[in-house]
């Protein structure tokens, strides 16, 4: 049951990276796509009916979280309470921005709203970044399982980290970029005309400094998480997830430039996926390292919920999964083609 857990957590946060990711970058590239008010529409619009379903799957995430792994669970949201305070400040701008500038016909409100919109969107794929970093990192655990974390110490990697380090601050950066171009893939999928074309050229631009990112990010995290290869050793057929990590991003480059916006959108999704599994095979079975000398990680056996929990858990998780994604293939069926700005 705990691999089983472990994979279906690991499966929905991936879930959330790839459906709000997209709409987490076209807001973060709202200002430098859209030239005039009905291309910002045309931009609003290809996200407009999704965006704020996408966002479910990090509430699901994080309730499977505290139903599977509670210990995790208080550990992680007593340790990250700054930054899961920023993050919560970011969502709700981010929804402000987006929500009322569609009802405000003031000019000057309505470009204060907007860049409201895309400060967030631009903020929110550097903090999951580095939040995921900090996962992969370790951080300086209590024996009881706690700790905290300042934004920042000597952004050295250590015994006594903060949330921003030189690792972190990469693996924020990787994210930012890789969700502009996901974004920019799902603009140039949804729109027409000159949004389109510079959507396009934006993701040919990106797209080499994602491939200059990818290898030092999996170079920095071999060099800060020395175990991080363990489970590939002793799986040599699991070598085939960076295989596909490097498949994904030439279909990404190949798709683009022979505009074929589904297939690259396809493949951006797929980067992601397998990103987010590398990840997780890596720690598997650990949950959250300790860089604490002597102090022990947060292990799927250590902070795994009871038998009789879990067995039931998973029949109500599956009955929950199967109205989620029966109306997901409703709304997205029903949006499918282009938008436009009227």
């Amino acid at each position: 049951m705990g691999i089983i857990w472990f994979w279906l957590v690991a499966v929905m946060l991936a879930a959330y990276v790839i459906l709000d990711g997209f709409d987490l970058g076209v807001g973060a590239l709202f200002l430098f796509l859209a030239k005039t008010e009905e291309e910002k529409t045309m931009m609003i619009r290809a996200i407009g009916p999704v965006w704020d379903g996408n966002e479910v799957w990090l509430l699901a995430g994080g309730g499977t979280l505290y139903f599977a792994f509670p210990l995790l669970y208080a550990s992680a949201f007593s340790g990250f309470y700054l930054p899961l305070m920023i993050v919560l400040w970011l969502l709700i701008l981010r929804g402000i921005g987006l929500e009322l500038r569609s009802h405000v016909d003031v000019g000057v409100w309505r470009d204060l709203l907007g860049g409201i919109f895309a400060f967030a969107s631009l903020l929110l794929p550097v903090f999951f970044g580095a939040a995921l970093a900090n996962v992969i990192r370790g951080v300086p655990l209590h024996p009881d399982g706690y700790f905290f974390l300042p934004l920042w110490t000597n952004f050295r990697v250590g015994p006594t980290p903060g949330i921003l380090d030189w690792y972190t601050v990469i693996g924020g950066v990787l994210a930012l970029v890789a969700l502009l171009i996901h974004g920019a893939l799902w603009i140039s999928l949804k729109t027409t005309g000159a949004v389109e074309s510079r959507a396009r050229l934006a993701v040919s631009r990106l797209w080499w400094v994602l491939i200059l990112l990818t290898p030092i990010s999996l170079i920095a995290t071999m060099t800060v998480h020395q175990s991080t290869l363990e489970n590939y050793l002793a799986e040599p057929v699991s070598f085939i997830i960076p295989a596909l990590v490097v498949l994904s991003l030439f279909g990404i480059w190949q798709f683009n430039r022979i505009a074929k916006p589904l297939h690259a959108f396809l493949s951006s999704c797929s980067y992601l996926l397998f990103m987010m599994v590398g990840a997780a095979f890596g720690l598997y079975p650990t949950l959250l390292p300790s860089v604490t000398p002597g102090a022990s990680d947060l292990t799927v056996a250590r902070c795994i919920s009871g038998t009789h929990t879990l067995s039931v858990g998973i029949v109500w998780w599956g009955v929950g999964m199967i109205l989620a994604l029966g109306y997901f293939v409703l709304v997205y069926s029903m949006f499918r083609g282009k938008v436009n700005s009227k």
